[in-house]
């Protein structure tokens, strides 16, 4: 078998039979569909095991979180590859063909991916006309993703799939009880073992709310974990000298966001705090421009640019726009 779809349940049940329905309807069909309930309460659990493919397993387990849902599917997976799908999400009919094509491209890859959209957040089933360019897409390379993320976000949860057997190997793969970036913290610790193949095309999908931001939540004293993690890597050694540097200037890039957002809340002792501890990126434009909103400029004026800036750099797209 070649892939095994991983979906974690949790009080999804508005969403989780257009989820399935999406990889029912994969043009690629050696494929299981494994999904893990993780307590729900809302009778989601009960949709899937009333579906008849025999393609689907459902495992049921007291409530852990989304990392040991995640974990445990790992373990009872059967394909060779593990592409993982959020039970709200969706994938486009070519996107597990599409990873066989970053697979043939790119041997030495134990994680393929593709690019993805992000859609206004609604209870009702996605549109059906998902129009990706046509003809054989370009698949990138990626071997510094520290890097790679810096120009944009390149990997999500729903676009993703891994090796089962690296991923076994690496149990536990997500970290127990986190909630902020502990799927990035897998799929950067699999970069460091090997190439990345990215398809650029848009075959995933995920809903995004259109109310909130990091700007509408309290201001943050830390930095995620997975991060402190990727620079306690990167400062012993553990990643390759390129890989090393771009780690840290990621991490320092984060640390000048977390000014941007203490100055937004006219917090600006932690922000030039924050710039202190962010001082690898003091060679950078942003590093500099940040410096300067904090010493001089007005906190509204700097809440309205950031907010025009986040907007900005990720736009939520269109199903009309995927071509």
């Amino acid at each position: 078998m070649k892939f095994t779809v991983l979906i974690p349940l949790f009080n999804k049940a508005p969403y989780i039979r257009c989820t399935l329905d999406s990889i029912l309807a994969q043009r690629c069909t050696d494929y299981e569909i494994l999904v893990i309930d993780d307590g729900s309460t809302d009778g989601g659990d009960d949709i899937v095991n009333h579906l008849t493919d025999d393609r689907i397993r459902l495992i049921r387990q007291p409530n852990a979180g989304v990392s040991a849902a995640r974990n445990r599917g790992i373990a009872e997976a059967r394909g060779e590859w593990v592409s993982f799908l959020d039970a709200d999400d969706w994938q486009h009919p070519d996107f597990l063909a599409a990873l066989l094509l970053a697979q043939a491209a790119c041997p030495d890859a134990k994680t393929v991916a593709t690019d993805f959209l992000r859609l206004p957040h609604t209870e009702g089933p996605w549109p059906t006309n998902w129009r990706v360019a046509s003809g054989q897409p370009e698949i990138e390379r990626i071997t510094d993703l520290a890097a790679r993320w810096v120009d944009a976000p390149s990997v999500c949860s729903s676009a993703i799939a891994a090796r089962r057997d690296l991923l076994q190997s690496m149990q536990p793969c997500f970290p127990l009880g986190e909630s902020v970036g502990e799927d990035l913290d897998l799929w950067f610790r699999l970069a460091e073992k090997a190439p990345i193949a990215l398809v650029r095309s848009p075959l995933a999908a995920y809903r995004v709310a259109v109310q909130g931001s990091l700007t509408t939540q309290h201001t943050p004293t830390e930095i995620p974990p997975f991060l402190r993690r990727l620079r306690d890597r990167a400062l012993t050694g553990l990643v390759a000298p390129a890989q090393r540097r771009s780690a840290l200037w990621m991490v320092a890039q984060h640390e000048v966001t977390l000014a941007r957002l203490a100055i937004e809340k006219g917090q600006r002792r932690l922000g030039l705090r924050w710039l202190y501890r962010g001082r690898r990126a003091a060679l950078g434009r942003r590093w500099w421009l940040t410096l300067m909103m904090t010493l001089f400029f007005p906190t509204q004026w700097v809440h309205h640019w950031q907010h025009w800036r986040i907007q900005r750099a990720s736009p939520v797209a269109s199903m009309t726009d995927a071509g």
